[in-house]
């Protein structure tokens, strides 16, 4: 007889994690993960940063809002982040600039003196930049164990090489079929499975919004000397590259964006060289050696906004999906937004609307 849940949620990433620590206090959960552990895919390849202008101004809410957790639990790590220009760019660096003090993120202007006392060996192109002092790395696998710990204490069953074969609606709920040939009901389907959002939805009858998969590689580099340990999360205005220390090394990305089918992403070597290049664009560091690298997707949907609501389609199907590469560093205020909706409860600090399903359908 299949075993019956009160939610099933479906993928044990930081998103599923997060929500069914949550929903562990109000009814009986499933967590299901495909693979052999949680946080396989993207959560555990995340060199994840906290730092409000990150997504969009349309994100902007939901890391601010996620802030004070994030800190009162000690997962942050001041660190600062620091966007370039060069003379090309500066307008669109003042209006960044302009938009984000104006949702009340603090954003100091720096001239090309300032840059260098922050950033030494920087090359000449580079005229000007954007200070965000509150920006902070993340300690994802710390917060990832935290949000499963809590699911675990409040009750919530994580069942891995758990892969959905099929779910079909009855009368009663969903009926859900593992690709082992074990079956589950539950009364909610909440779909969490990040770049897999879509074929889940598919394999439950449930018309697709378009969540594309798009892979981020990043290399770990060996310098010499080490990098700065108080340099900041380093970006382009032209979100080309970003580069920050980590235990003595630096990680790189080339903030790639190459669309993927669902799958265990790698990097591609073209990637890797085409950061490396435009690091040697920004600084005059010497590199000895790449020593690692590695690629994760990240998905969004079509407007770049993350998916949070019942799908008016489809009783009971729940997305929680299309959380780019913010998926973390709004994770604490995407789980409250989830968890009101999936009570009935009015909106809390973030306005859900935003992020509704049924602007797709």
């Amino acid at each position: 007889m299949a075993q019956r849940h009160d939610f099933a949620v479906i993928g044990a990433g930081i998103a599923g994690a997060s929500l069914a620590a949550g929903l562990a206090a109000h009814g009986s959960v499933a967590l299901l993960e495909a693979e052999a552990q949680p946080g396989y895919h993207s959560t555990g390849r995340s060199a994840a940063f906290w730092t409000e202008s990150y997504g969009g101004p349309g994100v902007q809410p939901l890391t601010t809002a996620s802030g004070p957790f994030l800190r009162e639990h000690g997962f942050l790590t001041q660190r600062g982040a620091l966007t370039l220009a060069r003379a090309r760019e500066l307008a669109e660096l003042d209006d960044f600039i302009a938009t984000y003090r104006a949702l009340g993120v603090r954003v100091e202007r720096l001239d090309r003196a300032a840059l260098e006392l922050r950033l030494p060996g920087l090359q000449a192109d580079w005229a000007a930049g954007a200070l965000e002092p509150d920006c902070c790395d993340i300690d994802v696998a710390g917060l990832h164990q935290h949000w499963l710990t809590q699911a675990r204490r409040g009750g919530a069953e994580l069942l891995c090489n758990a892969r959905l074969s099929r779910a079909e609606r009855g009368a009663d709920g969903w009926r859900i079929a593992l690709a082992d040939g074990r079956e589950l009901t539950t009364a909610v389907l909440v779909n969490a499975a990040g770049a897999w959002a879509d074929d889940v939805a598919a394999l439950a009858g449930v018309p697709p919004i378009g969540i594309q998969p798009y892979r981020r590689t990043v290399a770990q580099l060996r310098l010499d000397p080490p990098p700065p340990t108080d340099l900041p999360l380093v970006l382009g205005i032209d979100e080309l590259f970003y580069f920050k220390p980590e235990a003595g090394k630096l990680w790189l990305s080339p903030h790639d964006e190459t669309a993927s089918p669902p799958c265990d992403a790698a990097p591609e070597e073209l990637d890797v060289a085409l950061a490396i290049d435009r690091f040697e664009h920004v600084v005059d560091w010497r590199i000895q050696r790449i020593e690692h690298k590695w690629a994760g997707l990240r998905s969004f949907a079509p407007d770049r906004l993350p998916v949070y609501g019942f799908d008016p389609a489809a009783a009971g199907f729940f997305w929680f999906a299309g959380q780019g590469g913010f998926g973390i560093q709004t994770a604490p205020a995407a789980a409250d937004v989830a968890l009101l909706l999936l009570r009935g409860q009015a909106a809390g600090t973030v306005d859900p609307a935003p992020y509704a399903p049924d602007r797709f359908r």
